[in-house]
C-alpha cells in the first residue's frame, strides 16, 4: 500500500474531496451498497446518501464488498430519497439520475464538472423512483450495445464516477 501511495482511512477522511455525492435510492443489495462505497472511496466522493430501504453500515454484507470503505467514506441515511435530492439542490449540486429514460443524455456527452455533482442510483429492478427522477436536473444513461438493457447498479455507479474523474483530471491538466 505504501508503494502505491494509498491513503489510510484516517488520511482519507481528512483529505479534500471532490464536490461529488452518491445518492442510493432504495438499493436493496447490501453487496451493491458496499461496492458503491468502495468506489466512493476510490474517487474521493464527499458523501454517500443511503435512502429508503438501502441498508446501512455496520453490516457484514456491506463490509464484505466495501472492504473498509464503509469506515472511510462519509455516509448519511435519509428516509426518503427526495429529501436528499432537495438538500443537495439547495447546496448548489446538479443532481443527475443514472437512468434510461426519455430524454436521458449519454454519459460521455454530459458535462459533469462545472458545478457540484450528485448521481442518483436506483433500485436494482425498478431503477430510480419516479418521485426522485422528477426532482433531478436530468438523467444520464450509459450506452450499451449487447442484448441486455441494463447494468448492475454498482457497475453503473463506478462508470459514472470514472467519467467524473476523467473530466476533472482533464480540466486540471
Amino acid at each position: 500500500m505504501q508503494e502505491l501511495g494509498r491513503l489510510s482511512a484516517e488520511e482519507f477522511q481528512k483529505a479534500p474531496k471532490w464536490p461529488l455525492v452518491l445518492v442510493l435510492d432504495n438499493v436493496r443489495s447490501l453487496s451493491n451498497v458496499g461496492s458503491l462505497m468502495r468506489s466512493a472511496d476510490a474517487f474521493l466522493v464527499e458523501c454517500v446518501y443511503l435512502c429508503g430501504i438501502t441498508g446501512t453500515p455496520p453490516h457484514r454484507d456491506i463490509t464484505k464488498t466495501a472492504i473498509g470503505a464503509e469506515k472511510s467514506v462519509r455516509w448519511e441515511y435519509r428516509g426518503e430519497t427526495e429529501q436528499a435530492i432537495r438538500e443537495l439542490k439547495q447546496q448548489g449540486f446538479r443532481v443527475w439520475a443514472l437512468e434510461q429514460t426519455h430524454g436521458s443524455i449519454p454519459l460521455h456527452e454530459t458535462q459533469l464538472t462545472d458545478q457540484p455533482t450528485a448521481f442518483v442510483l436506483g433500485h436494482e429492478i425498478d431503477g430510480v423512483s419516479q418521485e426522485a427522477l422528477a426532482l433531478c436536473n436530468g438523467a444520464i444513461e450509459i450506452p450499451q450495445f449487447g442484448s441486455k438493457h441494463s447494468l448492475n447498479v454498482a457497475v453503473s455507479g463506478g462508470m459514472a464516477l470514472w467519467e467524473y474523474a476523467r473530466q476533472t483530471l482533464s480540466h486540471e491538466s
